[in-house]
């Protein structure tokens, strides 16, 4: 429920805070007419992103074993390739966002009523998909269905709240700070399935090695017992896991945190020689 919660609290601040900016900069601007326009366009994106999302629980519900221990572990791999990517983005173009989306709504306005639609549409699509994609990843293999959707549907009651709050100014939070700390924890959570996916590559017998167990700790991480259950919902830490998903999930989580705590280098720009 917690990853679920973080997952729906990330992916929902980042599409919060884009709407805000758009929103914001149309009532500044005093074009609230253009507000409807941008409101169709977050509609549609939320509307694809539920479809999508039921395609991908239609699909694997329809497969038999093997296609589906395949389509999970697909689905994992991509999930885990588009969190990474949107966590380095996020903590490269956070400064900027605000900024390069007024600029792109600018052009909008210029081009037209539709180019407004389509660029709140796309703006907010990407993090839609994202979630959806992530969230069917993180829950394979999960006991209770209803917890991943509760912890989901609070995190992005969370993430609207904050945003509102911010557009009202009544929240102020360093969001350079939010970012990074809840992308360490994506960090963790994106290892989690990056290892899942691996033992489902193992089941459709895809790698080798599924009872070749890298250690046994159930004597002390129970898998029935509370902490145990939370390890295995938040992080896909398992008592019995298998080689292969141990060696993934350290050869993924080791270089993945160390290029994301790394000191961002600041570019330095020569002055243009004096004519």
């Amino acid at each position: 429920m917690f990853a679920s919660y973080l997952i729906g609290l990330r992916e929902g601040l980042e599409a919060t805070l884009v709407v805000s900016v758009l929103v914001a900069f149309l009532v500044k601007s005093d074009r609230k007419d253009k507000l409807p326009h941008v409101w169709t366009g977050v509609l549609a994106a939320v509307a694809l992103s539920v479809g999508f999302a039921a395609v991908l629980t239609y699909t694997a519900a329809n497969l038999g074993h093997t296609g589906q221990e395949l389509f999970d572990a697909i689905t994992s791999l991509l999930a885990v390739v588009f969190v990474t990517w949107m966590i380095f983005w996020m903590r490269r173009a956070a400064r900027a966002l605000s900024g390069e989306l007024r600029g792109k709504l600018t052009d909008a306005l210029q081009m037209g009523s539709l180019a407004v639609v389509v660029m709140a549409f796309l703006a907010v699509a990407r993090e839609g998909l994202e979630t959806a994609l992530l969230f069917f990843a993180s829950v394979q293999g999960a006991t209770a269905t209803t917890a991943p959707l509760i912890g989901i549907s609070l995190g992005v009651l969370t993430s609207i709240a904050i945003g509102y709050g911010l557009y009202k100014s009544a929240v102020r939070i360093n969001l350079t700070k939010f970012f990074t700390w809840t992308g360490l924890l994506l960090i963790l959570v994106a290892a989690g399935i990056f290892k899942y996916g691996v033992h489902d590559l193992q089941e459709a017998n895809i790698l080798p090695g599924l009872t070749t167990h890298a250690f046994d700790i159930s004597a002390i991480l129970p898998a029935d017992s509370w902490y145990g259950a939370l390890l295995a919902g938040m992080l896909n830490i398992t008592p019995q896991p298998t080689v292969l998903e141990a060696v993934a999930w350290g050869l993924y989580l080791v270089p993945t945190l160390y290029f994301f705590l790394r000191p961002q280098r600041t570019q330095l720009t020569t002055p243009a020689p004096a004519v």
